[in-house]
C-alpha cells in the first residue's frame, strides 16, 4: 500500500511489467516522479516481498516515470477514494472547501481570508468561513463578530447538540463565522493546547457545528504545516487550497512548503495570491515596499496561477480592526478582492495534482508474479 496515496500501486497503474525468468523477477515500476525521494524504499520493500516467495531469489527492478495523463488518473483516483473513505462531517458535499494557508505568519493570510469571503457572499452566496488558527484567532474581529457561540438541543438523548455558527449578512449573502475566539472569555485569552487538542478543535468545528446550507467554506489555516494542516487534509479529502505569500523571496521560498504538504496530501492548489504587493502614493507612484515578484515567482514554481496582487493600503487594516472588511468599501484593495474572488467564482477550476510521490510497494505485486509463474508452468 502507498503510504501517501493509499492505494495498491498496481490498481494505480504503477506496475508496468512482471516478469520472472529463472528464480529472478524483473519488476518495471512508474514513478509519479523520476526524483522520487523514496526510491530506496520501493526498491528495499519491493526486494523484501518478492524474495519471500517461493522460487524467487533474486529482484531485478527496473524504473519508468509516469506520463502527464498517467500522474492525473493516478491522483485522481487517490483523492477520490481519500473521499469515499473519509469521516462524514456536517459539510454539504456541494460546498466548495478553500483553504487560505501560508508558510508563515505576518502575511495578512487572515485579511485575505475574510475579504474574499466577504467579496463571495456579496455576490448572494453563503460562505461559512471556519477559523482554524486555533491559537492566533483574528477572524472575529476582522467580522466584527463577538457574540459566543452556542449548541442548538439535541433532538434525542443519544444526539449532541450542535453549535450554531455566528452569522453576519452581506448585502445579498450571509457569512457564517465559527472561531475559538468565540469560544473562549476575552479575546487575549491565550489557548495553551498541544497538537492533538487542536485536532480534535479541528474535528468539532467539522463534525459538530451545523453549518447549513454553503456554497463556500473558506478555511483560514494557521501557518506552516502542522498538526492542524494534516487534520484538516484528512478531515476534508475535497478541499482546495488557496497560497498567500507577499513579494519577498523569504515568504516566496517558506510559502512553497504549504504547496508542498497540499500536493501529498492530494489537495489541489487553485492559485496564488500575493498580498502586500506595494505601496502607492497619491501621484501614481508605485513603492515595492517589501520586494517585487515574489507571488509571480511562487505561481511558476508550483505551476498555477497567480490569482492577483492586494497592494499595501491602509484600509486593508484598519478594516480589520473595526469588523468591516475593506471588501464593503471602495478603493485599489477593495476592487483587488472583488477580481480575485471573481476567478474563483467564474474562471478557476481545479488543476490535476501531478506531483505527489510515490512511496512504498504492496502486496498486489507478489500476486501478479504469482500469476506469472503460473502462467509459466
Amino acid at each position: 500500500m502507498d503510504p501517501e496515496l493509499h492505494d495498491n500501486i498496481v490498481d494505480l497503474g504503477m506496475v508496468r511489467s512482471v516478469s520472472v525468468k529463472g528464480e529472478t523477477a524483473h519488476i518495471t515500476i512508474a514513478l509519479t516522479t523520476a526524483g522520487c525521494p523514496l526510491r530506496a524504499t520501493i526498491k528495499r520493500d519491493c526486494e523484501t516481498r518478492v524474495e519471500s516467495l517461493p522460487g524467487i531469489n533474486s529482484v531485478q527492478l527496473h524504473w519508468d516515470e509516469l506520463t502527464p495523463e498517467e500522474r492525473t488518473r493516478v491522483m485522481e483516483r487517490a483523492r477520490l477514494k481519500a473521499r469515499d473513505t473519509a469521516a462524514p462531517s456536517q459539510i454539504p458535499a456541494r460546498t466548495r472547501v478553500i483553504s487560505i494557508a501560508s508558510g508563515k505568519g505576518g502575511v495578512g493570510k487572515s485579511s485575505v481570508t475574510v475579504n474574499i469571503a466577504t467579496a463571495l457572499a456579496s455576490r448572494g452566496l453563503t460562505v461559512g468561513v471556519l477559523d482554524a488558527d486555533i491559537w492566533g484567532f483574528s477572524v472575529p474581529r476582522m467580522l466584527g463578530v463577538d457574540s459566543r457561540l452556542n449548541a442548538r438541543p439535541a433532538n434525542s438523548d443519544e444526539e449532541r447538540g450542535k453549535i450554531v455558527p455566528e452569522e453576519r449578512p452581506e448585502g445579498p449573502g450571509l457569512l457564517k463565522v465559527v472561531s475559538t475566539g468565540l469560544m473562549v472569555d476575552t479575546e487575549e485569552t491565550a489557548l495553551m493546547w498541544r497538537g492533538l487538542m487542536l485536532a480534535k478543535a479541528v474535528e468539532q468545528f467539522l463534525h459538530d457545528v451545523d453549518w447549513g446550507d454553503l456554497d463556500y467554506l473558506l478555511i483560514d489555516m494557521p501557518p506552516g504545516t502542522g498538526d492542524v494542516q494534516m487534520a484538516l487534509a484528512r478531515l476534508l479529502p475535497q478541499a482546495e487550497m488557496l497560497v498567500v505569500t507577499t513579494p519577498a523571496v523569504s515568504a516566496q521560498k517558506v510559502a512553497i512548503r504549504v504547496a508542498d504538504m497540499a500536493r501529498r496530501s492530494h489537495m489541489p492548489v487553485l492559485g496564488v495570491i500575493e498580498n502586500m504587493s506595494a505601496f502607492t502614493t497619491p501621484d501614481g507612484t508605485s513603492w515595492p515596499l517589501f520586494g517585487e515578484g515574489g507571488g509571480e515567482r511562487l505561481a511558476n514554481e508550483i505551476g498555477v496561477p497567480l490569482l492577483g496582487s492586494i497592494p499595501l493600503e491602509a484600509a486593508v487594516s484598519t478594516g480589520g480592526d473595526t469588523g468591516q472588511p475593506v471588501a464593503t468599501s471602495e478603493g485599489p484593495a477593495s476592487r483587488a478582492f472583488h477580481e480575485i474572488a471573481t476567478r474563483i467564482f467564474e474562471e478557476i477550476a481545479p488543476p490535476p495534482d501531478m506531483n505527489a510521490c510515490s512511496a512504498s510497494v504492496i502486496a498486489e505485486i507478489p500476486v501478479s508474479l504469482k500469476s506469472e509463474k503460473t502462467s509459466d508452468h
